[in-house]
């Protein structure tokens, strides 16, 4: 399967580091939940975005600012999805209070829910 790159990739990456620094401490937020609250960018079909976009919040929080709190991002198993700094992401989370069972998060108490938990929305961005 062939996965395109986003026409813009700083501005992507920046729209998707915009939305984790929001994310409150001892929340997650997954991949394809950041892609979904994100716009997709002009010249890019929906079909590609729903392919690729994953990918591409995951190459942005693979190269993202220090300020970001990559460790509250995490795949829609409720796991840490790379190898390296697995250890250091599951501290950092429990830090905040994030429990696992087994080596998964309970989405369903931790997953950050769009309804007024961030202070303020995201606003429509064009890419």
């Amino acid at each position: 399967m062939n996965y395109i790159s986003p026409p813009d990739k700083q501005a992507y990456w920046e729209a998707v580091w915009a939305f984790v620094r929001k994310l409150p401490s001892g929340k997650v937020a997954t991949y394809g939940q950041i892609m979904k609250a994100l716009p997709k960018p002009v010249g890019t079909s929906e079909e590609d975005y729903r392919m690729s976009a994953s990918r591409w919040v995951g190459a942005a929080m693979a190269a993202c600012p220090d300020d970001v709190p990559w460790h509250r991002v995490i795949n829609s198993q409720g796991k840490i999805s790379h190898q390296s700094g697995v250890e250091e992401q599951r501290k950092r989370l429990q830090s905040e209070g994030v429990l696992f069972a087994k080596d998964r998060v309970d989405l369903t108490l931790y997953q950050w829910q769009e309804s007024g938990q961030l202070e303020e929305p995201m606003q429509p961005q064009l890419f």
